[in-house]
């Protein structure tokens, strides 16, 4: 009897499992700052310094140029 199990193998991922908490400090202060640079400069230099510490690009682009998607920061 694996039918339960096949079964629960086979669910899509829950949306909490899509989506997890920062828990990257060393690139969550690269990326605050590569939105410091787009902000004192420009977007093609914080594409820059970000890529020059391995962001990933999917999350440049996010960050950058869609600051609404953006994770919510507590102040």
């Amino acid at each position: 009897m694996n039918a339960p199990r096949l079964l629960q193998a086979l669910r899509s991922p829950m949306i909490t499992e899509l989506y997890q908490q920062r828990v990257d400090q060393e690139a969550h202060n690269v990326v605050n700052q590569g939105i410091a640079v787009q902000a004192s400069f420009n977007t093609v230099c914080a594409i820059e310094y970000m890529k020059s510490h391995n962001v990933d690009a999917n999350v440049i682009e996010r960050v950058l140029l869609h600051p609404e998607q953006r994770r919510k920061t507590c102040h």
